[in-house]
């Protein structure tokens, strides 16, 4: 079976951030993405999700390493500073990498 390495970019974050964040990711080239509802503690405190902009989201983009590295950069400037939001990475293999 042959796989194709892409990345894996998950952003946990503010609610009230996703329609931003989905026009972020078209505009910067994204093919797809995941959003899920999160609940959770962590630096900023307990996130729950009764109001809806009380509440976290949870983002899934799997894209090329390239893509990956422009939309951290771009979360890092635009949205670190000034609202609850983690980013992290995984390298992850791919049965379809045209999907991707």
């Amino acid at each position: 079976m042959a796989t194709h390495l892409r990345r894996l970019v998950t952003v946990v974050t503010e609610a009230n951030l996703e329609r931003s964040l989905v026009d972020d990711l078209e505009q910067l080239g994204a093919r797809g993405w995941t959003i899920t509802d999160a609940r959770g503690r962590g630096a900023r405190g307990r996130r729950t999700s009764g109001w809806e902009q009380d509440g976290n989201i949870r983002i899934e983009v799997v894209c090329d390493p390239e893509l990956a590295d422009k939309l951290v950069q771009h979360l890092r400037a635009r949205y670190y500073d000034h609202y609850a939001m983690i980013v992290f990475l995984h390298d992850v293999e791919v049965l379809r990498p045209d999907k991707f």
